[in-house]
């Protein structure tokens, strides 16, 4: 039976997301139930792929994704896959109709993960956070607005700069991992070796302007979507929070982390303000 595959498949990209990101799998619960498996789909589409390029290090890379890809192509062609992931990726697409212009940028930026190490233009920047981060932001977007592309337009610019902001905040909070052991850098214009506060404050500024243009998207999204992702968003800053009062030197050396018990006070706080229309 096609349906029980469906729900195993269901299941599988739902247990991905939990087992690699507790503080997404919580924002995700925080999400209507009826558009919550569907941010599931996207997740564990988006984390098997990541996986391939960033941890898979005793395998060929190139040839693990070049499989990945032809699977995804395959699933949206014929609208199944026998990886589950790609199973159930394959159905929210097809259920929101997700622009394939999307997909493919995201499939490209990961693939730049695979050969590129360093980004030394301000264009090389945006082009992988839009393919790595934005167009996620916007598949979700697609599935929050549930078909109205007039809401769909207007939040565009805001939710990809939410998930410009929440790229950047893990590029930073993820700079030791990134530059030492893949090599990669991907902040133009800084030298990861000598991050100073001054450098360190410049990119600090750039994300609180995205969380700015974002925020303002986060008020207008439908009941169903609104609490999950301002959950997101408050965590992001609070992580954003402790790596602005984090010495320079420090995040080069350690990985920058919300306790567990500081994210069961940043949720009560994002429910007293969401049931207080304080967004």
């Amino acid at each position: 039976m096609k349906s029980l595959f469906d729900k195993i498949s269901f299941d599988c990209s739902k247990n991905v997301t939990k087992s690699y990101s507790t503080s997404f799998s919580v924002a995700v619960k925080m999400l209507a139930p009826t558009i919550r498996q569907d941010i599931y789909n996207i997740y564990g589409f988006v984390r098997f792929a990541d996986e391939i390029v960033d941890t898979f290090h005793d395998y060929n890379k190139e040839v693990l994704f070049e499989m990945f890809e032809k699977d995804l192509e395959n699933a949206l062609k014929y609208k199944i896959s026998l990886n589950p992931v790609l199973n159930s990726f394959q159905n929210t697409v097809h259920k929101y109709a997700i622009p394939q212009t999307l997909i493919n940028a995201f499939m490209n930026s990961m693939k730049l993960d695979l050969y590129k190490k360093e980004y030394t233009t301000i264009d090389e920047y945006n082009n992988y956070i839009y393919g790595s981060a934005d167009v996620v932001g916007l598949m979700c977007l697609k599935v929050f607005v549930n078909g109205d592309d007039q809401k769909f337009n207007e939040l565009e610019q805001s939710a990809m700069r939410l998930g410009s902001a929440f790229q950047k905040v893990n590029f930073l909070r993820d700079l030791k991992a990134d530059y030492e052991d893949l090599n990669r850098t991907y902040f133009p214009n800084t030298d990861l070796s000598r991050l100073d506060e001054h450098s360190k404050n410049e990119i600090i500024n750039e994300i609180e302007a995205d969380f700015h243009a974002g925020f303002e998207g986060i008020v207008k999204l439908p009941l169903e979507a609104k609490f999950g992702v301002y959950t997101a968003f408050i965590y992001y800053k609070k992580l954003l929070t402790k790596l602005k009062k984090t010495p320079s030197m420090e995040i080069k050396n350690t990985r920058i982390r919300v306790a567990d018990y500081q994210k069961f006070g940043l949720l009560a706080r994002c429910y007293v303000n969401y049931r207080l229309n304080l967004i």
